[in-house]
C-alpha cells in the first residue's frame, strides 16, 4: 500500500507540475527565467513553512543542514532557472515531454550509485515511456517552434539536477521528515534566488505585472510549488525514486491540456501517440509480476 500511495501522490504532484508549465509558458513573455523561479519559489516556501511550523515537524539534523540546502539550491535554484528557459523556447507539452526524461536519469543515477537496484520490468516500463517521449519529439518537430530543440535539450540538461534530488533526497527525509526537509531545501533554494534577482535588478521585473500575471503568479507558487512538491516528497518518502520519477510523464499531459486555453498550443496526433506509449511505462514501471506460489 505504501508503494501504491506514494505512486498515486507522485501523479497528482505531476499532474500540477504539468499545469505550472503551461503557467510558466504564459509568463515567460512578461519575466526572465530568474524571476520567475524566485516567484514560483518565494511564494512556495511562504506556503510551506508556515504549515511545517504548525505540524511541528521533525526538522533535518543541524549536520544535514549543509547538504540539504546545497541539493535546495540546485533543485529549486539551478533546476528551475535553466527549466524556464527550455520553456521560453519550446511549446509547454514539448518541454514536459524532455522532462519526462526524468525517470531514465533517475534509474542511472541510482544504479550508479548503488541506491537502487535496477530490475527487468523497471527498465522495461522506462524504456517504452522514454521511446514514447522521444517518438512524440522527433515526429512533430516539423510543427514546434523555431529553435524548439534548444529548449528540449536544455530541459534533459536540466533533468539531471532533479534526478541527483530524488535519488539522494531520502535519506535525510527518513532521518527528519518529509515537510521539514522541503522546508529547508525551498528556503535555501529560494534565498538563493533572491540574491541573484537582487544583484541583477531583475527583481524590478515584478513592480510590472498586472493583475493576470499575479493571478498567474500565485498560481505558480502555490499549486504548482507548493502543493506539487508536499505531494512529491511525501511520495519520495514511500516509493523508490524511478517509480516515482516514472510519473513525470504524466506532467506533459495536464501541460498539454493548459497550455491549449492560456497560449493556443495544439495538441497533435503524434503527441497523443507518444502519450500512450508514455502510459504504457507508467503500468509496467510501477507494477511487479506476482511471483507463483508453490503447491
Amino acid at each position: 500500500m505504501g508503494e501504491g500511495l506514494g505512486v498515486l501522490l507522485a501523479i497528482v504532484s505531476s499532474a500540477l507540475g504539468g499545469s505550472a508549465a503551461a503557467i510558466t509558458r504564459y509568463l515567460v513573455t512578461s519575466a526572465d527565467p530568474v524571476t520567475i523561479a524566485l516567484l514560483r519559489w518565494g511564494i512556495g516556501f511562504a506556503c510551506v513553512a508556515p504549515v511545517a511550523l504548525a505540524l511541528r515537524v521533525r526538522w533535518p539534523a543541524r549536520r544535514d543542514w549543509p547538504a540539504v540546502a546545497a541539493l535546495g539550491i540546485a533543485f529549486f535554484g539551478l533546476f528551475f532557472i535553466l527549466y524556464n528557459i527550455a520553456v521560453g523556447y519550446t511549446t509547454a507539452a514539448r518541454a514536459s515531454l524532455a522532462l519526462a526524461t526524468l525517470p531514465l536519469q533517475t534509474m542511472l543515477i541510482g544504479a550508479a550509485l548503488r541506491i537502487e537496484p535496477l530490475t527487468r520490468r523497471k527498465s522495461a516500463g522506462v524504456a517504452v515511456a522514454m521511446l514514447g517521449v522521444a517518438a512524440a519529439l522527433a515526429t512533430g518537430l516539423a510543427a514546434a517552434p523555431a529553435g524548439a530543440w534548444r529548449g528540449e535539450l536544455i530541459m534533459i540538461g536540466a533533468v539531471f539536477c532533479m534526478a541527483f534530488y530524488n535519488v539522494l533526497s531520502r535519506p535525510f527525509m527518513q532521518r527528519s521528515s518529509a515537510l521539514g526537509f522541503l522546508a529547508v531545501g525551498m528556503g535555501a533554494g529560494a534565498a538563493a534566488l533572491l540574491a541573484v534577482a537582487m544583484l541583477t535588478g531583475r527583481i524590478a521585473v515584478l513592480q510590472q505585472f498586472g493583475p493576470s500575471e499575479w493571478a498567474a503568479g500565485l498560481y505558480l507558487g502555490a499549486g504548482g510549488g507548493a502543493a506539487a512538491f508536499i505531494l512529491w516528497v511525501l511520495a519520495l518518502q514511500r516509493a523508490s525514486p524511478t517509480r516515482v520519477a516514472t510519473t513525470m510523464t504524466v506532467n506533459p499531459v495536464a501541460a498539454g491540456l493548459l497550455a491549449t486555453q492560456l497560449v493556443g498550443e495544439p495538441i497533435t496526433p503524434n503527441l497523443v501517440l507518444g502519450l500512450v506509449a508514455v502510459f504504457a511505462g507508467i503500468w509496467l514501471a510501477t507494477t511487479e509480476a506476482r511471483k507463483r506460489v508453490p503447491a
